[in-house]
């Protein structure tokens, strides 16, 4: 298990978080006051939560105090919003070897700062609260260049790895643990309204700039590599790779979402460079 790892689960992410917090600000006193803010002056992870989000998504039109109270709203009418960032925390410890901290994620990764903040649009949508929903996908896609239809539905530990240009559609559907690159687009394949998009199982990696599309199912730790699009179902446990793509290596990986491994099968490599 990775330092990181361990440190979480000794004192848990709450008290990761914190050591890391006060351990920055030494090292880094311009960052105090913004270290004081956004973790060290919080009692837990939920109030830590609310605050960045807010601190992200509050504009001119929908002040931070007021993205604050919706979050706040969020988290209590439904505890299993914050154990998801908790779980996807945690993901990003296990599954980015660049994280030094659980203070990266929290206050710099925007994949996951993207996800925490959709999750609350997820639940504005529920409560028929379309609108500020929508207001909140749309900043969402103008910080972070991530736009996740409010309707989506996301499972928890899941890892949005950079997030830059990822697209999910509204009927589509990630399991957990989920890993996913930048450029991933779950889309559908025409103007038809319905259930029209991907449903992702558990444990499923998506390289980047991935594209799959239409109402079809990418089975449980199955792989997609890198920028190939999908347009049939993907069994479980198998990696598809190409234009359009086809099945290369059944069974793959175990695990491949959390071992991040986009290697391709020894059979696919039949050329020369």
């Amino acid at each position: 298990m990775a330092r990181l790892e361990v440190i979480t689960a000794r004192r848990g992410v709450r008290g990761e978080l914190y050591a890391a917090a006060e351990e920055a600000a030494r090292r880094e006193p311009q960052l105090g006051s913004l270290l004081h803010a956004t973790v060290l002056s919080h009692r837990d992870l939920t109030h830590a939560l609310s605050f960045q989000i807010a601190r992200k998504l509050g504009d001119a039109e929908v002040g931070a105090m007021s993205v604050r109270e919706t979050c706040e709203a969020a988290f209590a009418a439904d505890a299993a919003i914050v154990a998801a960032a908790e779980a996807d925390l945690q993901a990003v410890a296990e599954r980015d070897p660049a994280i030094k901290s659980l203070i990266q994620p929290l206050l710099y990764f925007k994949g996951f700062q993207a996800l925490q903040a959709h999750r609350v649009a997820h639940w504005l949508w529920g409560e028929g609260r379309e609108t500020l929903a929508f207001h909140f996908q749309s900043r969402m896609s103008e910080l972070f260049q991530v736009d996740i239809h409010p309707a989506a539905r996301v499972g928890s530990g899941v890892f949005l790895d950079h997030g830059t240009g990822i697209v999910i559609g509204e009927t589509a559907v990630v399991g957990d643990e989920v890993s996913m690159l930048h450029g991933v687009t779950l889309g559908g394949t025409g103007a038809e309204r319905g259930d029209r998009h991907p449903k992702i199982g558990r444990g499923v990696l998506l390289g980047s700039g991935a594209k799959v599309l239409g109402n079809i199912t990418v089975g449980d730790h199955a792989k997609v590599a890198s920028g190939s699009v999908v347009l049939k179902p993907v069994p479980a446990g198998c990696t598809v790779a190409g234009v359009p793509a086809r099945l290369v290596n059944c069974p793959t990986d175990a695990a491949p979402a959390r071992t991040m491994d986009h290697t391709l099968a020894d059979v696919v490599y039949d050329f020369v460079i």
